[in-house]
Parts: C-alpha cells; structure tokens; sequence
C-alpha cells in the first residue's frame, strides 16, 4: 500500500484556512471560493504526486515553506478571480502577495542549510512562483490592459513547447540574472497591484519587467537552439 502523506492534506487545510479568513474579514464571493479551492486542491494532488513518485518520506522543512507560500497564493486567485465581479480589498491582496514573495527568499535557505535540496522542491518552488505570478499578471490587466498577460503565461507557454519540441527540453547552464528576472516579476506585479504609482509609470514599469522576461527566455532558446544546431556536426 502507498504510504500517506500527510504533507500535502496540511496544504490543502491551509489552503481552506486562509479562505475562511477572507471571507470572514473581507468577504469573498462565489468565484473567489471556486478558484481558492481548486487551488488547494490541485496543489494536494500535485504534490502528493510528487512525493509519491519521488519516493520521499515526509515534506521537508524547504517543502513546507513553499507549501504555506502556494496556500497564500491561493488566498491572492481567490480576490483576483472575485475583482472581476467587485472592487477587491487590494490591501489584503498585496500583504498576501508580498508575504507570499517574502517567503520565496526562504525555503531555498533552509532547504541548502539543511541539505534537503531535491528536484521535486526546485519543481515545487517553480510552479508556486509560476502561479502567484500568473494570479497576479490577471489582476494586473484589469488596469494595465491584457498585455500584462503574457507575463503570467510565459512559464506556461515554454511548458507547452517544451512538450512540443523536444530540442526544447533538459537543463540549461545556471545563470544568476534568470532568478533576478524571475523575482522581479513578482515584486513588479505586485507593486503595480497596489496601485500606488500613476498608471503612466505602472504600465512603464510593468512594460520594462516583460522585456526583461523576454530577454531571459530569448537567450535560453538561443542557447538551446545552438545547441541542437551543433548535435549533427559532433555526431560526425
């Protein structure tokens, strides 16, 4: 029988948690419940997954950082999905967002300090981070315009043509700007959820973080495709 893991069942008992809090504190409508709970839920299934195929025995510390960062999140797609239909509580949505991108600094700590490194937390940590990401861009456009979009799509998009072409897939050489780029997405977007600065500087702001983005995964493509390209004449 496969061991069971309660890990990912905490998760998603957060998950519900942080949505009961928004609702006693700020409401929260029928698709703010609809959306935070298929977050949990995919994320209990996912990560259950994970371990399962992993072999790992418990969570982990790292893991479980990154678990409370993916049940923020939740909390931020549950407003974004009711902004749609009324004004959201943007302070609740920001110290969700920031907290969230706080802790993004810390389960990578504990996991080299502790010696936990593995590839299922560098997946996890990767999708939670997609997926704020994402949750955030939505809510972004509402103001931005749908533009904005792109950012939050980016990771998945890559995902679909790395399914597509294989050339696309395997590891690329460490390259420290990526990170950067990556939490400058974050911090970018939530910013510009808050909307303290002028819309002329938000949308310039937000403009400025996509190019970067764009630049970071246009030279990953390029490395990948040099790559492929000289295949044919190191096989002769």
């Amino acid at each position: 029988m496969p061991r069971v893991r309660t890990g990912p069942i905490i998760g998603l008992i957060f998950h519900v948690t942080v949505l009961i809090g928004l609702a006693a504190s700020v409401g929260l409508g029928a698709a703010g419940w609809a959306v935070g709970l298929l977050s949990g839920i995919v994320t209990c299934v996912a990560l259950g997954s994970g371990l399962q195929r992993s072999g790992a025995t418990g969570l982990g510390a790292a893991n479980a950082v990154t678990l409370a960062r993916a049940g923020l999140a939740g909390g931020v797609a549950a407003l974004t999905a009711d902004s749609f239909t009324r004004p959201a509580p943007v302070a609740v949505l920001c110290a969700l967002s920031a907290v969230a991108l706080a802790l993004d600094a810390v389960d990578g700590k504990v996991a080299r300090r502790i010696g936990g490194v593995t590839a299922l937390g560098a997946r996890f940590d990767m999708e939670t981070d997609a997926w704020l990401i994402l949750v955030l861009s939505a809510y972004v456009a509402e103001s931005v315009g749908a533009w904005v979009l792109v950012i939050g799509l980016m990771r998945y998009a890559i995902g679909v043509a790395t399914w597509l072409v294989p050339w696309l897939r395997g590891p690329v050489p460490p390259r420290y700007w990526r990170k950067v780029v990556a939490a400058m997405q974050g911090v970018t977007l939530a910013v510009a959820a808050s909307g303290l600065l002028p819309i002329a500087v938000t949308t310039t702001v937000v403009a400025i973080s996509l190019v970067f983005l764009l630049e970071s995964f246009g030279s990953e493509l390029v490395w990948r495709w040099r790559r492929q390209s000289l295949r044919p004449a190191v096989a002769s």
